[in-house]
């Protein structure tokens, strides 16, 4: 289609997606849920086509639900001001004052030289190192400390590309690597990413049964190996070639660039210790908050608090003869505010979608298609992941769980295998940007394309699916020696 009519055709195609679902109504929704469900396929079918700007689309629910009697405008607005965007606010400045003081070039260098200057040695440097990060942090947390060490590496390497290889392919690999990796490996422990938490907090209220750290790593630990063994053949043999080899040449022209370098400047050390406070917060923020009771930490507050500093203490560098902070407003021009709006927008309209019973309803309609077995285990699994791209994985659990427990009971089935494999799946969302925190993350590097990771997540989705759906089926009840009671 020529580009002139491109954008056009798509406006009134996903317009007239919008008209159907609500004037016809196919699947015979309320008249409130059939507004909300056409307002998401409204703003998939324009994010997945490239309609508009996707902040411009994320912006659509703070119209539409207002004028449609969905929402007020401040129950509609609210989600814009979650905390996991303000998260991503304080991470992305660090990372600007980081790349701003020539930090993230000192940092790049290093790791190629530990690494290697093999595109593929690169990519498993980073998925190791970010998958078992994020089996003791939150992966959000994860990845704002990844992200612009993988930027900084991504910009050596194409300031030293001689041709030979695809560097475009080692860009995309690597970005995609980072937060596909810390969704994988935060599945590994029980406190790795909020879904297990809230699953884990479900059993023991509804259930009575407390699952023990050290059953749930017995199980999850091998299958975060397996996906992030896959995520790496997948990513440096199937999709994102690179072809690009290990050259003594690079090798020396890195000694020669860090010696160049010289010695850490005063400014660059105050970052770095802004940066290694803000990490070392985030490992100990749980065990901070178990000593006491007079204050509670998390992550959002933590990166706000990394960002503070960035603007109230001094740089200790002399240009012109001031000396200034390490960061200036001025120098938030380059941030990423566009995914701020995009990750609002896919909470508020996930939020919706909850309150209007479509994502209960939808586990209901599924389970109604099996008999219980590895099928129905198979099929939770797969709505698990695909309803995660467009829900907070959170909120999918909590709502899902009761769901899940009762449709063990009516089956008489395992309610372990069901509602683990839901848990696990709902953190496994990799085809859209607001599916996860990580995702929006390194969708904000400017330097991806929403084909990209609907491509690759598509991919990894599957694969999940069906080891999640493996693992849960033969090696769960071996694993856990206590079987939860109907």
């Amino acid at each position: 289609m020529h580009k002139t009519y491109k954008q056009p055709v798509l406006i009134v195609g996903g317009l007239l997606l919008f008209a159907l679902l609500v004037v016809i109504n196919p699947f015979g929704l309320d008249p409130l849920a059939a507004k909300v469900l056409a307002i998401g396929a409204l703003m998939v079918s324009w994010w997945i086509g490239d309609a508009a700007p996707m902040p411009i689309v994320a912006l659509l629910p703070l119209i539409l639900f207002p004028f449609l009697g969905i929402a007020r405008i401040e129950e509609a607005a609210a989600p814009y001001a979650n905390p996991v965007i303000f998260l991503f606010m304080g991470g992305f400045m660090i990372g600007l004052a980081i790349e701003k003081w020539n930090l993230h070039k000192r940092i790049a260098l290093n790791i190629i030289k530990l690494t290697g200057t093999s595109g593929n040695r690169i990519i498993f440097g980073f998925i190791i190192a970010t998958g078992f990060l994020s089996m003791w942090l939150s992966n959000t947390a994860t990845t704002m400390m990844m992200f612009p060490i993988a930027m900084s590496v991504i910009k050596v390497m194409e300031e030293n590309d001689d041709g030979i290889g695809n560097q475009g392919n080692l860009t995309v690999c690597l970005l995609l690597s980072i937060a596909y990796a810390s969704n994988i490996g935060g599945i590994a422990t029980i406190i790795g990413t909020p879904p297990n938490v809230a699953y884990a907090a479900f059993l023991e209220k509804h259930n009575g049964y407390s699952i023990q750290f050290s059953e749930w790593m017995l199980l999850c630990t091998p299958l975060s190996i397996l996906l992030l063994l896959a995520l790496y053949v997948v990513m440096v043999k199937v999709l994102y070639p690179s072809g690009i080899k290990d050259k003594e040449s690079t090798k020396n022209l890195i000694v020669s660039e860090l010696r160049k370098m010289g010695k850490l400047s005063i400014a660059e050390k105050r970052v770095l210790a802004i940066f290694l406070l803000t990490a070392f917060l985030w490992i100990i923020k749980d065990v901070l908050n178990r000593s006491q009771q007079s204050y509670k930490l998390d992550d959002s507050m933590i990166a706000v608090f990394g960002a503070f500093l960035l603007f109230v203490i001094p740089s200790g560098m002399h240009s012109e003869g001031k000396s200034g902070p390490l960061m200036l407003w001025s120098d938030t021009n380059k941030m990423a505010w566009g995914v701020l709006l995009l990750f609002g927008g896919g909470i508020s309209l996930a939020a919706q979608l909850e309150k209007a019973g479509l994502i209960q309803a939808l586990g209901n309609w599924v389970a109604g298609f099996a008999e219980g077995g590895f099928i129905l285990l198979l099929l939770i699994t797969l709505l698990s992941i695909f309803i995660s791209e467009v829900m907070s994985n959170v909120a999918q659990v909590i709502v899902f769980a009761p769901v899940i427990a009762g449709i063990a009971e009516a089956l008489n089935a395992n309610p372990l295998q069901l509602g683990i494999a839901m848990t696990l799946g709902a953190s496994c969302a990799g085809m859209l940007p607001m599916g996860t925190p990580p995702n929006a993350i390194v969708f904000g590097s400017g330097k991806l394309k929403l084909i990209h990771m609907t491509k690759t997540g598509f991919v990894m989705n599957l694969i999940a699916a069906v080891l999640i759906s493996l693992f849960c089926w033969f090696i769960l009840p071996m694993a856990l020696s206590v079987v939860v009671p109907h």
